[in-house]
């Protein structure tokens, strides 16, 4: 079975709902309590992000989605545990509905970050969630990068958890990916089409001077450069603990599905194609139309994901995930995404610090906390 595994970043908040820069002190709380997990071995760990109000967790690569979901839940119980000493909490927010100005980790690199790139810098207060998924080679990992492009957008959709930007709301489901698209190298990707094109392109990148170094390649999905994995970077961080979890599953559905020999070559888009579909996305989530990744015309959310389904359930029946992906979906499309959830609380009454402390909840379920 390919492995999976799912890191997420939070916001660390303070009762009011405002986010605190505290992550150095939960970090060193979470360092006491650390463990028996081996270091070098992936996952299971507290990381900084690149800002001191937010933090990240990790999970081990896993097999079956029941244990994916208990180490989602056990990583959001341990952040929080550890913001608790340093008093915050964590919300699976992709942005911070109240105003904020986020203050950048004491760290030479993310320092150089901050200086280069301006207020692109300054405004990044955003939390995604990325999805591992395991692949034996790079050969692999472009195989399954190329196939993704189409389907991006519908993971985006899905996992949108961002409508408030400063205080006010955006008008768009993820705000956070436009955001995030400020960054140069950030967003969708042309179809590399074997892992030398892929490497050319990044060495090229970091040439230009523009990028740092390999970590600031952003692209929807790259090959990681830590682990044997595809790392899939589209998705806001969920606000449902068994959204992620879903996310992994069709990723690991879509991977499994590049790589069959069974399945037909597909025609690539334009990169400019997939930008929109993105857009999309982000904008209306899963209230509005997205473009279908089959035809590449507008059709209800819905109906996307119905493809996104059909087109991944070969894998997931020979996965065993097929009957958890279709519940998980349908309760998804029934309940509404993160930012349906948030605008259904403030409609409801609930002011900036309700809503986040709302957030909060959501964020714990089921993690005994």
């Amino acid at each position: 079975m390919r492995t999976i595994g799912v890191e997420e970043e939070f916001l660390l908040v303070s009762q009011d709902g405002s986010p605190r820069a505290v992550a150095a002190a939960a970090l060193q709380h979470a360092s006491s309590q650390d463990g028996d997990d081996d270091p070098d071995q992936p996952g299971g760990s507290l990381e900084k992000e690149f800002a001191q109000e937010q933090i990240e967790t990790s999970t081990h690569p896993c097999e079956d989605l029941p244990a994916l979901l208990e180490e989602v839940r056990a990583g959001r119980w341990r952040a929080d545990t550890s913001a608790q000493h340093a008093g915050a909490r964590i919300a699976a927010l992709a942005t911070s509905p109240r105003d904020a100005d986020p203050t950048v980790v004491v760290n030479r690199r993310a320092q150089d970050i901050a200086e280069a790139f301006a207020q692109t810098a300054r405004d990044q207060l955003t939390s995604g969630c990325h999805v591992h998924v395991e692949v034996a080679d790079d050969a692999e990992g472009v195989r399954v990068v190329d196939h993704l492009r189409p389907w991006n957008a519908v993971l985006l959709a899905l996992s949108a958890n961002s409508p408030y930007w400063r205080g006010e709301d955006s008008g768009y489901a993820s705000f956070r990916s436009q955001v995030w698209g400020r960054w140069p190298t950030a967003g969708p990707t042309a179809p590399f089409g074997d892992a030398a094109t892929y490497h050319a392109t990044v060495d090229a990148l970091v040439a230009s001077g523009t990028i740092l170094d390999t970590g600031m390649v952003y692209f929807d999905a790259r090959l990681s450069a830590r682990y044997p994995t595809v790392e899939v970077r589209v998705a806001d961080v969920c606000l449902d603990p068994e959204d992620a979890v879903l996310l992994g599953a069709l990723v690991r559905g879509l991977a499994e599905t590049a790589l069959d020999p069974a399945t037909p070559p597909a025609p690539q888009p334009r990169a400019e194609l997939v930008r929109v579909a993105g857009w999309r996305a982000a904008r209306s989530g899963l209230t509005g139309d997205l473009l279908s990744p089959e035809s590449g015309r507008p059709v209800p959310a819905a109906e996307a994901v119905g493809e996104l389904l059909r087109h991944v359930t070969p894998a997931l029946e020979r996965t065993g995930d097929l009957a958890w992906v279709q519940e998980h979906l349908a309760t998804l499309l029934r309940r509404g995404n993160g930012a349906q959830q948030q605008r259904a609380w403030r409609h409801e009454g609930a002011d900036e610090a309700e809503l986040v402390r709302r957030a909060v909840r959501s964020t714990l379920a089921g993690s005994g906390s």
